[in-house]
This record gives structure tokens, C-alpha cells and sequence, in this order.
């Protein structure tokens, strides 16, 4: 057993390292879309690859391999729900993936992701897509090297996902975001059909940048994120990052003229931050303090979002905090009218500025266009104008240039195929997950009238935070909530919603 458990630590340590080394390129990445002048791109691309190959190098030196085995049948392994016997097991799986790698491809592909962000944010403020392209080919076959390094039986697109999604494969997002589409159409007909309209020009008075960063940092630490731990700035595509475990950025973009994009990407991203900091400390770099995987990340962000932050009980408690910031936009709005406002349905073209109902379709759009590129059904140059027909396809609207179209997104450029499913994934896993905080903790509403979260978070950080990736999503959901994840709750949670709000 001695000899077990000295092995076991050196497997840890090694873990340790290596995340430690990524902790790094983490920085950098952070740095270079928060504060890098554009002068230092093509080095920092230099500095993110070298990181980058020398975790891969770390992670998958033969002695882990040697460990890994000697550790199978021992008994620190008996329980694979142990401590110890989830931390080999997830390393196990994690080695058994990263050593199908090669090294240079690791590096080439941090590399062309570093340099393409830069492009792509260039390209986007010039809204010119063919300055991006020749970047955006170059990635698509390196993520094709990537799929068939890694292995897959039905489609290369299966081996990306999994990285992202354990086990998921496209047949089942197909299934599963099929069966939400077809029960979505509807609702968002009914409600282009209602003779209910928003106020929404409140939403579109003068905001200032200020008061907006002030509201926001004080609506994130109130759900319970917290700045003794982590930073908020600014960036051309919101995003959480984790540098260390005390260490968690958040970062969002502000518009004077648009009360929601500032805000509701606080609130979004500080979901993901109060996650990353329930995570255990002192399990950082190894499976016990990572989280589960991307979509039940996206749950807890879209959680603290949506069936928090829209509701009409955190604008009971909230609502005269924002009167006070914004006296001049929101003195003569009444509750209702801002709530509804917030809550407004209607076809956009930009995904992070969607509402909660439409949302889910542009997803469906990106998953659909990603897949075909990665299994090589369409061309690279052709993917404008493919964006254009699915968006007059699901949403029957048409963008009028790619800065709002095709260039939107950030993921595409940093080499993120198999990320956009779990966006949808993540709004059922929120959904159903927030049903069973219901039911065992009692009226949620009530508690955000007046202002306590706590129970909320304390609830996920029981049965969620803590855990780690000691479980997959399928065995999380159904530990939690005793059934398999379904988009029934969260189709029962919009009807009901947006049948009050619009007199359905």
C-alpha cells in the first residue's frame, strides 16, 4: 500500500505541474485579449505554443503510463468514485487522449489559434471576412489532423466534441437539440403572434460605462462571486478563465446604448467564475478540481443568467440598484415594464445578445455549420453565405454584413469545434437542475426578493462544485435529479414564463 500511495502522490504532483504550466499560457492568453498592444501578437503566438507543447510534454511522459498501470489494481483504485480512484481513472483517460497527439500538432495548433484570434478581431472590426479565411482553412485542417489523431467511429466531429463533452457524441446533440427545435417553433410563433409588445427603447437610453461596470461587479458578488478571488475587464468577446484557485477573470463588453449586453454577460460570466471557485482548492490540477465538462459549465452560467437573472424576483430585490445607477434611463420605468423589456423575444442575429427563447437556434446553426466543415462538406469560403441562408432558414433573418454574421463569434478563430453544442446542452442541464433546486430547497423566488442567493449557490456547490469530474454529465444529472437530462424542463420553464409575459 506504501508503495501505492508514494506513486499515487507522484501521479498527483505531475498533474499539479503540468496544470501549473497551463496556469500560465492561461495568463497570457487572458492578457492578450484584455491588455496585449496589437505589436506583440506574433511573439505571444511563439511564447502560447512553447506553453502549450511543454504541458503536452508533461502530460504524457512514458512514467505517468507506468504509474497509471501500476496503480489499475491497486486498492487506492477498488472505488472509482473514490477520491483516488476517480483521480486515476481521469487521468487515466486523459493520458490514454493526449498521448494520440503529437507534440508539433499540439504546438501548431495553439500557435495558428493565438495568431488567428488576432486576425479574426481584425477582421471582424473590418468586417472582412476574406482577411480571416486563409487562417480559418488552416484551422479546419488542423482540428481534421486533431479528429484523426484522436480516433472516432462515426465522424472526426465525435473525437472534437468528446474533448469538450465526455461521451457525447453528434448523433445524440442532433437527437436531443431536434427534439428542442421542433417543440421551440412554436413557442416563438406564438409569441411573434401576440399582440404584446415590450417597451424596449428603455433599454436603449443612455448607459454609462461607469455605472454599468459598478452594477454589474455589485450584481456578480451579491449571487456570490468573489473579487477577493477574481477581476472583472474588458474584451471583445466576454469570457471566465481560471489562472489559479484563487485566481478567477472575468471579463465582458460594455454598449452605452444597450442595458442588457453589458450586464447580463456579468452575470453569465460570473456563473462561471462562482463554479471555478466552489471547485476544491486544494485539488487543483488534477480531475478532482476541474469541472464536469463544458455543457454543465454552460449550466451554471446560463443558470445565474436566466432563471435568476430575468426573473422577475431578482428585479424585486435589484431593480432600485438599478434606478440608482441609471437615474436619468430608468426614473420614470416601472418594474414591470423593465422586466418585460428584459425579457423581450424576438429573431437577432448576434447569439450573445439572443433572448432565453430563441437562443438555442442559433446554436443549432453553428453546430451544423462546424460539423460540416470538420467532416469537410463545406468549404471554408463558402461559409458566409452558408450562415446567411441557415439564419433566414431558423431565425427569417438575414445578416447584413459578417461582422454581424459569420464573424460574430470568437470560438471558430481559437480552433473551438465541438464547443457550440454545449451551449444548448448547458440551457437543459440549467433547466433541470434548477427544478431540483426547487424542490429541495423550497421557494426560490421568494429568497431572490430578497436578495439571498446563497441557498442557491451553497445547492450547487454541494451537489455540483464540489465533486470535480468525479462523475460524467449523464451520471451527474441523473444523481442529482434522478432522471436522464430532457428538454422538457426546460420547455415546461419558457412556456410557462413567456405564456405570463406575453398573454399566451
Amino acid at each position: 500500500m506504501a508503495n501505492h500511495e508514494e506513486t499515487f502522490q507522484r501521479l498527483c504532483d505531475q498533474a499539479k505541474e503540468a496544470a501549473m504550466i497551463d496556469s500560465i499560457l492561461q495568463l497570457l492568453e487572458w492578457d492578450e485579449r484584455t491588455k496585449m498592444p496589437s505589436t506583440g501578437g506574433a511573439y505571444r503566438a511563439d511564447q502560447a505554443a512553447y506553453l502549450a507543447g511543454l504541458t503536452h510534454q508533461k502530460q504524457t511522459e512514458p512514467k505517468i503510463g507506468h504509474w497509471l498501470e501500476e496503480l489499475a489494481n491497486s486498492p487506492l483504485t477498488a472505488d472509482p468514485h473514490s477520491d483516488t480512484g476517480a483521480i486515476v481513472r481521469l487521468l487515466r483517460r486523459d493520458y490514454e487522449k493526449k498521448v494520440k497527439l503529437p507534440q508539433t500538432l499540439v504546438e501548431e495548433l495553439t500557435r495558428t489559434a493565438s495568431h488567428a484570434q488576432q486576425v479574426w478581431a481584425e477582421a471582424r472590426q473590418a468586417n472582412d471576412f476574406a482577411k480571416f479565411q486563409p487562417l480559418l482553412e488552416k484551422t479546419v485542417g488542423l482540428k481534421r489532423q486533431e479528429a484523426a489523431a484522436l480516433g472516432y467511429e462515426a465522424t472526426p466531429y465525435d473525437a472534437l466534441l468528446d474533448q469538450y463533452e465526455p461521451g457525447e457524441t453528434a448523433e445524440n446533440v442532433a437527437r436531443v437539440l431536434s427534439a428542442l427545435r421542433d417543440a421551440l417553433v412554436p413557442l416563438v410563433q406564438a409569441i411573434a403572434d401576440s399582440s404584446t409588445r415590450p417597451e424596449v427603447a428603455v433599454l436603449a437610453r443612455e448607459y454609462p460605462t461607469a455605472a454599468q461596470e459598478q452594477l454589474g461587479k455589485q450584481a456578480a458578488a451579491e449571487i456570490g462571486f468573489s473579487f477577493e478571488a477574481g477581476r472583472l475587464d474588458v474584451t471583445d468577446h466576454p469570457f471566465c478563465v481560471t489562472l489559479g484557485p484563487r485566481d478567477i477573470r472575468l471579463t465582458t463588453r460594455y454598449d452605452e446604448r444597450s442595458f442588457n449586453d453589458g450586464f447580463f454577460s456579468i452575470l453569465h460570466e460570473a456563473g462561471h467564475g462562482i463554479y471555478e471557485q466552489g471547485l476544491p482548492d486544494e485539488q487543483f490540477g488534477t480531475p478532482l478540481g476541474e469541472y464536469v465538462s463544458t455543457a454543465i459549465h454552460e449550466s451554471q452560467s446560463r443558470m445565474w443568467e436566466n432563471q435568476v437573472g430575468l426573473s422577475q424576483s431578482f428585479w424585486q430585490h435589484f431593480y432600485p440598484q438599478a434606478q440608482q445607477a441609471f437615474p436619468t434611463a430608468l426614473s420614470d420605468v416601472d418594474l414591470a415594464t423593465f422586466h418585460q423589456a428584459i425579457n423581450e423575444v424576438r429573431p437577432s442575429l448576434i447569439r450573445v445578445e439572443a433572448d432565453e427563447v430563441t437562443y438555442n437556434l442559433h446554436i443549432l446553426i453553428r453546430f451544423e455549420l462546424e460539423k460540416a466543415l470538420i467532416e469537410d462538406d463545406l468549404q471554408v469560403a463558402d461559409l458566409p453565405g452558408a450562415w446567411n441562408e441557415k439564419y433566414k432558414h431558423y431565425l427569417g433573418i438575414t445578416p447584413p454584413n459578417d461582422t454581424d454574421g459569420v464573424l460574430q463569434d470568437v470560438h471558430w478563430s481559437a480552433g473551438l469545434f465541438g464547443y457550440f453544442p454545449t451551449y444548448a446542452l448547458g440551457n437543459l442541464y440549467a433547466a433541470q437542475f434548477f427544478v431540483q433546486a426547487q424542490k429541495d430547497l423550497g421557494d426560490l423566488d421568494a429568497s431572490f426578493a430578497k436578495g439571498q442567493f446563497s441557498p442557491l449557490r451553497e445547492w450547487l456547490r454541494t451537489n455540483i462544485h464540489q465533486h470535480g469530474r468525479r462523475y460524467t454529465p449523464a451520471e451527474l444529472v441523473q444523481r442529482i435529479t434522478n432522471a436522464p437530462l430532457s428538454h422538457e424542463p426546460l420547455m415546461n420553464h419558457l412556456t410557462k414564463k413567456y405564456g405570463e409575459l406575453y398573454n399566451l
